[in-house]
């Protein structure tokens, strides 16, 4: 049987109804108070301790429903999802997409993050077993560039597949998820990217830097990372 939990209630904020009762459900599971499988209030005490109408709270219900957050039982209530929904990259997706008015923030976002990852990798001081997938990521990536094929799609995969292996080694579920929200948008541009590297001859500073990358894991060197991110970003800011 779930336990009752003891939530939080305060005035709702001056936005809309079904806007301001979503943020207080998503509140009270960033503060612990709603957990994975907790089951809701019913509707009736929700619309009273919120002072919501009933079809503002379905509404807000249905949109968190909508988006993998909450699930319903018939006959027993409305509960907090306790497994992962693909679905729940939309709404974070697309809000990183609508609010990128400047190609050089979303740059800056990236590199806050690979930085922040590397930091964090280097931090839990990997062996040379664990690094096994990062080096076999690394010689595919070295094979897709010196086969003469000049294959742009496979260069890309490669590539991503490299920065994948590294956040996947920080073991860090949130920083994998963040993760795969940039890579989903990022895509068409490193396509891009891989193309006009090849088109200028400068593919052996591309594979260059990711060795660089792999180095600095590798022994350790923190005091190198933020240099090799940035230079590992040159081409993609030429691009853009």
């Amino acid at each position: 049987m779930n336990e009752r939990p003891q939530l939080n209630y305060f005035p709702l904020r001056s936005v809309s109804v079904v806007d301001a009762v979503k943020d207080w459900i998503l509140e009270q599971m960033i503060e612990g108070k709603l957990r994975p499988g907790s089951k809701l209030p019913t509707e009736a005490e929700l619309c009273a301790q919120l002072g919501a109408s009933r079809n503002s709270i379905r509404e807000a219900i249905k949109q968190l429903e909508a988006y993998g957050v909450l699930y319903i039982k018939r006959a027993e209530g409305t509960f907090v999802t306790d497994h992962y929904e693909p679905k729940m990259l939309s709404p974070v997706l697309y809000s990183i997409i609508l609010q990128n008015s400047r190609w050089e923030d979303f740059v800056e976002l990236r590199r806050a993050i690979d930085i922040g990852t590397l930091y964090s990798l280097i931090s839990r001081s990997p062996s040379g077993e664990q690094l096994i997938p990062l080096r076999e990521a690394l010689e595919e990536l070295e094979r897709a560039v010196s086969d003469g094929a000049g294959d742009v799609r496979r260069i890309t995969e490669a590539d991503c597949s490299f920065h994948n292996v590294i956040t996947a080694l920080t073991g860090n579920p949130q920083l994998i998820t963040l993760s795969e929200y940039i890579n989903r948008i990022t895509v068409p541009s490193r396509i891009k990217t891989t193309e006009m590297v090849l088109a200028t001859g400068q593919i052996d500073s591309y594979v260059r830097l990711h060795r660089q990358l792999y180095a600095i894991i590798e022994t350790g060197d923190k005091s190198a990372v933020e240099r090799a991110v940035v230079d590992h970003y040159v081409f993609w800011e030429k691009m853009n």
